[in-house]
């Protein structure tokens, strides 16, 4: 019988949320890699069972990629680092930010953003990984600042169909690209502003802090991006952008949710501004589009009434890959809420947990 797993990483652990009864109640197992951080987890459907990673950062060991193959009930860490940068780059790993499967046609290729900015790539099914030096070569990387969160690169995806094509994005740096593998990679931020840029050089070619960027495989040429200060929208796979934001009560936040069935439906969680991270209004809401961004509607029900004032990271907030979909998202307070109606109705899967960073879900054999 069919199993949805919940993946969520926090300041203080891996916690593993599996679901009774289709979603309506869960089962959360105890906390693993107790008081470290895991700023990245991931499911990699593509295998039978599917292999489940966690980027793990330990105050005292330093950062780590662990997977699992059954369900997150144990863990293998390589013999040797299965991500550290070639000691020519004079570089040392701060934390692991992203990891992402590439498509089915792919079937043992794993990517790794990580901080500083960086792209890994894995031909082995994610147990060990290569520096992607194109990127990492770039003649604008002297020029590439971190975001107040780090030099992180966040967002890795690769192109549905075409295995030549990739797209990164990273703060505070922007939207990068590539069509040849990896070997060459070109700025994508046309149209995104850098608002604390005086009047007129608001659009450089390159700078933007992008905060996340998400697309769907049916849909790769239109991609949605939230920035810091402005959320856009692309309808050639990242030429030029349009703000999407008319609708929102503020264009400053973190994550951008695609609905894995319906490629113009999207999902945000804003915030009140970069120096004021709780959301407007000390409201807990969540905003949804189902016309690419042209529009939005505010759901609230089963969500707190009282004033909240937590905010959701970049990667706190995912879609699993049930009919219907779930939607997930979990807050800087540790609480996490997940509908299956389209953010109609919102229930909680847990509460009181550490600071959460990321979430992956995904429904399993």
């Amino acid at each position: 019988m069919a199993q949805t797993i919940l993946m969520i990483g926090t300041r203080k652990g891996l916690v593993m949320a599996r679901d009774r009864d289709h979603r309506q109640s869960w089962n959360l197992d105890p906390i693993q890699f107790a008081n470290n951080e895991v700023y990245a987890v991931a499911i990699d459907s593509r295998r039978d069972p599917p292999r489940l990673f966690a980027g793990v950062v330990s105050p005292h060991w330093g950062p780590v990629l662990v997977h699992s193959d059954d369900l997150g009930r144990t863990w293998t860490e390589p013999e040797q680092a299965a991500i550290a940068f070639p000691e020519a780059t004079d570089t040392a790993l701060i934390r692991v930010w992203q990891i992402q499967p590439a498509p089915d046609n792919q079937p043992d290729v794993v990517y790794a953003g990580v901080e500083p900015h960086a792209v890994f790539r894995s031909d082995d099914g994610g147990v060990r990984f290569r520096l992607i030096e194109g990127l990492w070569k770039h003649p604008h990387r002297p020029e590439w600042t971190p975001g107040a969160g780090g030099a992180c690169l966040h967002t890795v995806l690769p192109h549905p169909t075409d295995p030549r094509k990739v797209l990164v994005a990273m703060s505070a740096a922007g939207v990068y690209r590539t069509s040849d593998g990896g070997e060459t990679w070109q700025p994508a931020n046309t149209g995104i502003e850098v608002v604390w840029r005086p009047e007129g050089q608001r659009r450089p070619e390159f700078g933007q802090c992008v905060h996340k960027v998400a697309t769907h495989p049916a849909r790769p040429e239109r991609l949605y991006a939230q920035n810091h200060f402005g959320v856009y929208r692309s309808d050639n796979g990242g030429d030029s952008w349009e703000a999407i934001e008319s609708g929102l009560p503020s264009n400053f936040g973190f994550p951008m949710v695609v609905h894995p069935q319906r490629p113009a439906t999207i999902f945000s969680f804003p915030l009140q501004a970069d120096a004021e991270r709780m959301p407007p209004g000390a409201r807990c809401r969540v905003y949804r589009s189902d016309d690419a961004g042209d529009s939005w509607q505010t759901f609230a029900a089963g969500l707190p009434d009282d004033p909240y004032y937590a905010a959701v990271l970049r990667d706190a907030m995912c879609a699993d890959s049930g009919d219907p979909a779930g939607i997930y998202f979990g807050t800087r307070v540790g609480d996490v809420f997940a509908t299956v109606d389209g953010g109609d109705a919102w229930a909680q899967v847990g509460s009181h947990l550490p600071d959460v960073l990321s979430l992956r879900a995904a429904v399993v054999p």
